[in-house]
C-alpha cells in the first residue's frame, strides 16, 4: 500500500470528535511505521486535520521535541541498529532509514550522534564490561551496550527484561544488593575479554587489583554528580559528544517537564515513603531527591526532613498533611501485609493525598538507582503520575530499537 493511499485511509477514520491528543498519537505512531518514506508537515498536519502552523506548535507542545526532530531521532535510531548488526553499506542504510543522499546523511548523522556512521559502528563492536549494575545507566546514555554486566530479575527487571539477549554474560549482583564473593564475577570478565571495565567505588581494593589485570578499568567516585560521572565515564570511552547531548537533552526535558506540572501542582506539597515491616519512614535518597525537589522545584511537605528516612505515624503524617504522597512498600511479606492494613486505617483515610486519590506507587526500579537513564526514568515517571502525559520520547535512548534520541 502506497503512503499516500495509507494516509487517506487514516484520515477518513479519524471521527470529527475525537480529540487532537488522539489524532496526535496516531500521527506518531505513523512517522514510527513510515519513517523510511517521504514525510512532510503538511501531510502530517492534514492527518492530524489541523493547518500546519498549529500543528507544529501543538506536536512540540504534547511531545517535548519539534515534528522534524522527532522524525530525525526515529530514522537516526533506526540507522544505528543497521551500523551495528549488519553489514549493509552506508548508501543503502541512507536508503533504508528515509534520506536518498548517503553524504546528507552521514553529515546528519553526525551532527545528532557526535561521530561519524563508521565510527558509530567501530565503536559499538568493542567489548565494554559494566562491572557494578548502576553503570547500565551510564552506558546506555552513551550508546555503549555493556556485552557484561550485572543482572537480576527482581533488583534490575528493567535492564533484565530489555536487554538480557543483547548482555552476553550476565554477573551476579553484588553490595548493596547482595553480599556474594567476587571472584565468580572476576571469572566471567575474564573470559568475555573486554576492551575496558567500568565499576563504582563500592568495590574493594582486591577486586580492582584484579580487574586491572585483565582490561583497562575505571573506577567511578559516588560522592560525584551522576553529569560529572557521565563525563568521567565519556571521556574514558571517548564518547565526550555524547555525554554533553545528553545532558542537554535531559535539561530540557526537565523544563518541559516542570511546564507541564507546575500548572497541575501549583504549591502542592510533595512527601515520600517507604514502608518496611511494620513501620512508616519518611523516605529520600539521591536520585529521587535530585528529580523532586532541586530539578523540578517541587514543595516538600512542611516540617518533615526528607532526609534523614525517619520512621513516622500516621498521626504524624496527618498532622503535616501532605498534598502528594510517593510511596515504596518493600517486597516481603511482612510489608506487604502491613500496607494493605494501613489503606484500610482511619486515619491515613483521613489524609489529603489520600482523599484526593494523590497517592503514587513507586518501586526500587528505578526509584532506588543512581544513574543518568534511572534519573530519566523518575522525571518520566513523575510526569506521568501528575499529568497522565509522558511524551516519552527521550526516554530511553539506550541500544537498539529502543533508541528514541
Amino acid at each position: 500500500m502506497s503512503l499516500q493511499i495509507e494516509l487517506q485511509l487514516n484520515k477518513s477514520t479519524v471521527a470529527l470528535g475525537d480529540s487532537r491528543k488522539t489524532n496526535l498519537a496516531e500521527v506518531k505512531a505513523f512517522i514510527d511505521e513510515h519513517y523510511d518514506e517521504a514525510i512532510s508537515i503538511g501531510m502530517l498536519a492534514d492527518m492530524a486535520n489541523v493547518c500546519p502552523k498549529y500543528f507544529v506548535d501543538l506536536f512540540k507542545k504534547t511531545f517535548g521535541q519539534s515534528t522534524m526532530d522527532y522524525v530525525t531521532n526515529v530514522r537516526i535510531n533506526h540507522a544505528k541498529r543497521h551500523l551495528v548488526e549488519t553489514d549493509c553499506l552506508l548508501r543503502d542504510i541512507a536508503v533504508k532509514v528515509g534520506y536518498k543522499d548517503e553524504f546528507y546523511f552521514s553529515r546528519k548523522f553526525k551532527k545528532e550522534v557526535g561521530i561519524s556512521p563508521s565510527d558509530f559502528a567501530k565503536n559499538s563492536r568493542r567489548v565494554i564490561a559494566a562491572y557494578s549494575a548502576s553503570i547500565i545507566g551510564y552506558l546506555l546514555p552513551l550508546n555503549v551496550m555493556p556485552i557484561v554486566a550485572p543482572l537480576d530479575a527482581k533488583w534490575t527487571p528493567y535492564y533484565y527484561n530489555v536487554y538480557q539477549a543483547e548482555v552476553k554474560s550476565h554477573l551476579k549482583l553484588s553490595a548493596p544488593y547482595h553480599d556474594s564473593h567476587f571472584e565468580e564475577n572476576v571469572d566471567k570478565v575474564f573470559q568475555a575479554k573486554p576492551d575496558a571495565i567500568i565499576g563504582m567505588d563500592h568495590l574493594s581494593e582486591e577486586e580492582i587489583n584484579k580487574l586491572d589485570q585483565i582490561a583497562p578499568a575505571l573506577i567511578v567516585p559516588s560522592q560525584e554528580g551522576w553529569r560529572e560521572q557521565l563525563r568521567m565515564i565519556a571521556d574514558f570511552l571517548h564518547r565526550e559528544k555524547q555525554a554533553q547531548q545528553w545532558i542537554e537533552q535531559y535539561e530540557q526535558r526537565v523544563e518541559y517537564a516542570r511546564s507541564q506540572i507546575q500548572p497541575v501542582v501549583g504549591q502542592e506539597s510533595v512527601l515520600a515513603l517507604r514502608i518496611f515491616g511494620s513501620s512508616i519512614h519518611v523516605y529520600s535518597n539521591r536520585g529521587l531527591e535530585e528529580v523532586l525537589y532541586q530539578d523540578l522545584q517541587l514543595e516538600a511537605a512542611y516540617g518533615i526532613n526528607v532526609r534523614n528516612n525517619q520512621a513516622i505515624t500516621v498521626a504524624k503524617l496527618l498532622q503535616r498533611n501532605p498534598d502528594r504522597i510517593f510511596i515504596a512498600v518493600c517486597p516481603e511479606a511482612a510489608s506487604r501485609r502491613y500496607w494493605l492494613g494501613l489503606q484500610h486505617s482511619i486515619e491515613w483515610r483521613k489524609l489529603k493525598a489520600v482523599v484526593n486519590r494523590n497517592v503514587y506507587m513507586i518501586s526500587a526500579d528505578p526509584w532506588f538507582e543512581y544513574s543518568p537513564l534511572g534519573i530519566s526514568r523518575m522525571l518520566d515517571e513523575t510526569l506521568l503520575h501528575f499529568t497522565g502525559n509522558c511524551p516519552n520520547g527521550l526516554l530511553d535512548n539506550s541500544h537498539g530499537v529502543l533508541f528514541a534520541t
